[in-house]
């Protein structure tokens, strides 16, 4: 199976997102278990906020590179 250049170029954005998500909620069942209280709760929306944001940052990403924006760094 061949796949085309723009579905190749997405696949590094999704398996690098996949592995943050990964982490993030590791950490927070870390949290959980070692810390007590409210605590655990309110260090656990920080990695939950992050899950979000790199998910919002690889939608976008794959949208670049869906309008052929693969290299746009180099615009700047």
């Amino acid at each position: 199976m061949i796949l085309n250049s723009h579905k190749k170029k997405m696949i590094t954005p999704i398996i690098v997102t996949l592995i943050m998500i990964l982490y993030y909620i590791l950490y927070f069942v870390f949290l959980l278990y070692l810390l007590e209280g409210v605590w655990k709760y309110a260090l656990g929306i920080i990695p939950i906020c992050f899950t979000g944001i790199m998910i919002c940052v690889c939608i976008q990403r794959i949208n670049e590179i869906k309008k052929g924006e693969e290299d746009d760094i180099s615009k700047y």
